[in-house]
């Protein structure tokens, strides 16, 4: 990974050294130093606002639903009863060889103290329900009372720290239910952010050294991306309280990964032209406007293209998914920003020295191209290019095979990488009490049709039990347990059969939640997602193309390249998620997610191939020559960025959570594949097969200065075009 460079502006070689424009010094300085004013002045408001989006996430289940969802309408009626939404605990207290007088008495009495600090649900005092072999009792706590999110997440962790203490030796207690979940989720979450950040800022000051070998020229890079980082955050922070976007940790740590990664690919493109623009310009500051100035729509139609990619995720029910959209376009939008002005300006300020100890001279002559990796690939592209691209399908669609190898739907129990506390209880309540579940299933009824709605559900199969709960506002809640474990297939199966049996009860309007409904209910809204969010993306990328390119038959290239760029990576992830990994299953949302990042930014490259590509067309250049140059060109400075780009979301890879770990795999094996095999191969092999066709139905289509030349003519012509 050296100090690649990319040419995006019409010239194939190094012109004469220019006259530097005459600009007046004073004014150039203004200009340089209000821009840095400008960001000053912005970050000062933008951090701390920043620094609030912390509080306005939403990592709970139930709020990513839609409000449609079965699931979504039990918690709004629960809200409505007496005490209002209510926080379910489940006291696991477990002895291997059993429990003792002394460790029942020690229960209750914990259970006591909770009792008397918190609203419980119900007029009794929790009672205590002994397992069959006498090692395990579990005490079901719903406190009620509570309006606050964090406030009940609080309650959780006092419950836990209390209960924690006062024990006899040997004896142990795990607290779990929805509530313990809910908890844990949040722990995890919050510490995802601080190391997401000091990781990605790591491995991508590592790449940039490796990229730059410069002391000091890797800085300004970084520097530019913390600010875009910080600015981004307080536009979503802006997002949540003026059009309440729901946003949660998963949300956060793949918006700081993006800009990350797409900023530093934009500086690794800008810094590359600005350097070939100082062998032209004896002036920083010419030379920054020339390279701004011809990279800078490249980048345009790239953040374009991700953003429009982005923001149809916004058609998603899911409020997650949707969520996810303006967050990454927020992200976006301030990478490009401070891209274009404050890395610039930086740039300029520091003068040819940042570059030490490979300092562009003024006059110099680059690092001539035609001798390089691309240049080797480019020949081989000419004399077997039917062969390359029959090759690189076939590849690509022996990948694609490990999606039928896919796992099913990723459970809460097997979505952390290390057990917390709320799974370990539920695993071992599955195992110390067989004949039911110890998570209730939520029925929400009218309360003057509650007793035929309790009928039903005690005569649905796979039904153990039902109890009445709480009253109030014309809603009776009951509580229904399975006799399959929490999110087992065997509970799925019984809360659609209940479901659709009490649909049939007159007048009752029931409503069947709870976390495993919950699951039901995402999974059917993934699933509609899917349906619907994909091909707006596929329409939304392919548009943007068409104006780029003014062609329609290089950007259904383009787009089916990355297509099956993403079905090889989730090909990938389905042959290794179990075997290698041992995940149990997948994010429901994965695949949506991953299609849209997939597509979206491994496009990207596409974009600045082909442009380059048309832009050699346009000067002079046949089609032919016009691909094989734009590859030598592009190559070096693309290779770095997707290694930039593949390593920053494969950080996603380091967290305890299982979703983020299929996603930072999928998106960055993605992108490898993209820059390495699909761009680089595929692509060029089918513009150098295609010819003028490539822009079709466009007017470089028709094109006819002179004859498109043959193969055999180009590989023996002497000026080189064919090898490099």
């Amino acid at each position: 990974m050296g100090a690649a460079t990319v040419e995006t502006g019409p010239s194939r070689t190094s012109p004469p050294p220019e006259r530097p424009s005459a600009s007046p010094p004073g004014r150039r300085r203004a200009i340089l130093w209000g821009i840095v004013a400008l960001w000053v002045g912005l970050l000062a408001i933008a951090a701390p606002l920043g620094g609030k989006v912390g509080d306005v996430e939403s990592n709970e289940t139930i709020d990513y639903l839609p409000e449609s969802a079965d699931s979504t309408q039990v918690v709004e009626l629960q809200e409505r009863l007496p005490g209002g939404e209510t926080t379910e605990l489940i006291l696991v207290y477990e002895r291997d060889g059993g429990l003792t007088a002394a460790d029942r008495e020690a229960a209750r009495a914990q259970v006591d103290g909770i009792a008397a600090r918190y609203e419980i649900a119900g007029d009794a005092t929790p009672q205590g329900i002994p397992s069959a072999d006498g090692t395990t009792e579990m005490y079901p706590v719903t406190i009620t009372g509570i309006a606050d999110p964090e406030e009940r997440i609080e309650a959780v962790r006092d419950v836990r720290e209390d209960v924690d203490e006062g024990l006899p030796d040997g004896l142990t207690v795990m607290v779990g239910g929805s509530g313990g979940l809910a908890l844990d989720n949040d722990e995890v979450f919050a510490s995802v952010d601080g190391t997401l950040m000091m990781t990605t800022a790591a491995i991508v000051a590592v790449l940039l050294i490796l990229t730059y070998r410069s002391p000091m020229l890797w800085l300004l890079p970084l520097l530019c991306v913390g600010v875009a980082v910080m600015a981004s955050r307080a536009l979503v922070y802006g997002l949540v309280e003026m059009f309440d976007v729901t946003v949660n940790g998963m949300n956060l740590a793949v918006m700081s990964v993006l800009v990350f990664g797409a900023g530093t690919d934009y500086a690794l493109l800008l810094v590359a032209r600005y350097r070939e623009e100082l062998r032209r310009h004896e002036r920083p500051y010419d030379a920054m406007v020339r390279a701004v100035r011809g990279c800078g729509p490249a980048l345009l139609a790239s953040a374009a293209t991700v953003s429009a990619g982005l923001l149809c995720l916004m058609a998603a029910d899911l409020n997650s998914t949707a969520g996810l959209g303006p967050v990454g376009v927020a992200g976006i939008i301030c990478s490009l920003l401070v891209m274009l002005t404050l890395l610039p300006t930086l740039l300029v300020m520091c003068g040819r020295r940042v570059f030490w100890p490979f300092v562009p001279v003024y006059g110099s002559e680059g690092t001539d191209a035609k001798r390089g990796y691309f240049a080797r690939v480019g020949g081989s592209i000419t004399r077997r290019p039917v062969a390359i691209l029959a090759g690189g399908l076939a590849l690509m669609g022996a990948l694609a095979l490990g999606n039928f190898s896919m796992p099913g739907p990723l459970s809460s129990e097997d979505s952390f990488v290390d057990t917390p506390e709320s799974i370990a209880a539920m695993e071992q309540l599955g195992e110390a009490y067989p004949e039911q579940s110890a998570q209730p299933i939520v029925v929400m009824a009218h309360s003057d049709q509650a007793d035929a709605v309790l009928d039903v559900a005690r005569a649905t199969e796979g039904v153990a039990d039902v109890q009445t709960a709480r009253s109030g506002d014309g809603w009776t809640e009951l509580s229904v347990y399975a006799t399959d474990p929490p999110e087992s297939d065997g509970e799925k199966s019984t809360i659609e059969t209940l479901r659709a049996d009490l649909a049939a009860v007159d007048g009752a309007d029931a409503v069947v939640g709870g976390s495993t409904a919950e699951q039901l209910d995402l999974a059917s809204t993934n699933a509609d997602d899917r349906t619907l969010v994909i091909p707006l993306v596929l329409g939304a990328v392919l548009l943007i193309l068409i104006a780029l390119l003014r062609s329609v038959t290089a950007p259904v290239i383009l787009l089916a390249a990355v297509v099956a760029s993403w079905g090889a990576a989730m090909g990938l992830g389905g042959l290794l998620f179990s075997s290698v990994f041992g995940f149990e299953g997948i994010d429901q949302s994965m695949a949506v997610i991953t299609f849209v990042f997939g597509v979206a930014l491994g496009v990207d490259y596409g974009i600045f191939l082909m442009h380059r590509m048309r832009e050699e067309n346009l000067n002079g250049l046949e089609t032919r020559q016009a691909a094989l140059t734009a590859l030598r060109t592009t190559g070096g400075v693309i290779a770095s960025a997707g290694i930039v780009l593949a390593a920053t979301f494969a950080v996603l890879m380091s967290m305890p959570m299982v979703m983020m770990i299929e996603i930072g795999f999928i998106v960055a094996i993605g992108v490898l594949l993209d820059t390495f095999l699909v761009r680089t191969y595929i692509v060029t092999a089918a513009s150098w097969l295609l010819g003028r066709r490539v822009w079709s139905p466009g007017p470089l289509s028709r094109k006819s200065a002179s004859p498109e030349p043959g193969s055999p003519e180009l590989i023996s012509h002497k000026s080189g075009a064919g090898a490099g």
